[in-house]
This record gives structure tokens, sequence and C-alpha cells, in this order.
């Protein structure tokens, strides 16, 4: 059976590529990279060294010189991998409320894009990598053995976070989280650099009356063909 080593998944936000790639890369015994981590991890160094996350192009020289690693996960508290900048393992200290907060603005920036490209695509070369994010199959590494577009409809999607959140014990207003993800699609697919859209020669996948099992299955089954 023939496995793909280099496997690209984008979609908008809370499509559900981070819980496929998961389960694919852990279904293949693959490093799961989702490059989202790599802009928490710039957005950490931002406020842990006390820069203005409107600086930009302080942000963006930190990014072009701070390397960032992804590895396989070396301890077994939960983590899906490992995160380290500068020798340290900021794997969990990149979940914190401030950088949920503050990434947004830090990952819009042209040159902090273009900075962490590199960086990914250094990691993804590698091969036995699941890699998730936006614009894996279009600009990290458009030579991926096998790039996939999940989609799923705003409506859909802001559902799905609402249930997540309300099934944990927390109180949010559906229509405040849909509001969010229509802005959050809006500036993936309208920034300058690397917006948010479909390989031309990616599977695309429209989840909206998928569960989680048959979009596993549809992916995993494309990977062994």
């Amino acid at each position: 059976m023939a496995i793909v080593s280099i496997i690209a998944i984008d979609g908008p936000a809370a499509s559900g590529k981070s819980t496929l790639g998961f389960r694919l890369a852990e279904a293949l015994g693959y490093l799961y990279f989702d490059t989202g981590l790599m802009y928490r991890a710039v957005t950490w160094l931002v406020l842990d060294r006390h820069i203005a996350i409107t600086n930009q192009a302080a942000v963006t020289l930190l990014a072009e010189e701070i390397p960032i690693d992804v590895s396989p996960p070396s301890l077994a508290d939960g983590r899906a991998c490992d995160v380290v900048v500068d020798h340290r393992d900021i794997t969990w200290e990149i979940r914190k409320p401030e950088i949920e907060i503050n990434v947004s603005m830090v990952s819009a920036y042209p040159g902090v894009r273009e900075a962490l490209t590199l960086q990914q695509r250094r990691i993804g070369l590698r091969g036995r990598v699941v890699m998730v994010g936006r614009d894996i199959g279009t600009i990290v590494l458009p030579d991926a053995d096998i790039k996939i577009y999940l989609d799923a409809s705003a409506e859909e999607r802001a559902h799905r976070r609402h249930q997540e959140i309300t099934a944990r014990g927390g109180k949010v207003n559906y229509e405040d989280i849909l509001a969010k993800v229509i802005e959050r699609d809006r500036i993936d697919s309208t920034r300058v650099v690397a917006p948010l859209k479909p390989a031309q020669d990616a599977v695309i996948i429209d989840s909206d009356h998928l569960d989680a099992d048959t979009v596993f299955e549809k992916v995993f089954d494309l990977c062994k063909s």
C-alpha cells in the first residue's frame, strides 16, 4: 500500500480541519502540524518581549530572525506536538487568552506570513507530515502529495463552535460567534499575501452534512489510493 508523505489541509476557521489533520496524522504516524501554532509563537514572542503588537516592522523582524520548531510530542500531557522557540518549550504558553486576542493581527502582517512560510516549508519538506492551515496547498507546500480543502458554511461552523463552547459549560451567543466567523473569513480571504482559497488541484470537501468520521474516512482513503 503506497502512502503519501506530505499532506496539506486548508480551509476556513472552524471547518474541522484541525480535527481531521490530527486524526489523519495519528493514523499514519506522522507529525501533525497546525501552522497557526507558528503565528501564536510569534505573538507569544512579541508579548514576552514587550513589543507593541501594532509595531509591524518589529513584529516582522522577530518572525524573520527567531527560529521556531515544531516536532512530534515529547511529553504525554495532551499536546499534539512540541512548539519550541529559542530552545524554550512554549507549547502550552501559546494557548493563553492573551495570545488568542492578538494573533489575528500578527498573522495579517505580510512580512510575518512570508517569514513563517519559509519556516513552515522547512518543516514540511522533512516529509511524514500532515500540515493544516489556510495557505498550505497554495503557498507553503504547493507540491504536496495530497491537498485537501475542507469547507463548511459560516452558519454550520458557528453552530459547531457554539456547541463546543456550551458543552464545556461556557455561555456564548450564537450570533456573536457567527459574526466573528464571518469577519475572520473576510480577513483571511481578502489579505494581500496568501489569501484563503483552495489550490487548483485540491480535493474540496464540503462538510456541512458530513460528520467527522465520514470526512476522515474519505481523506484516509485518498491517502491510500
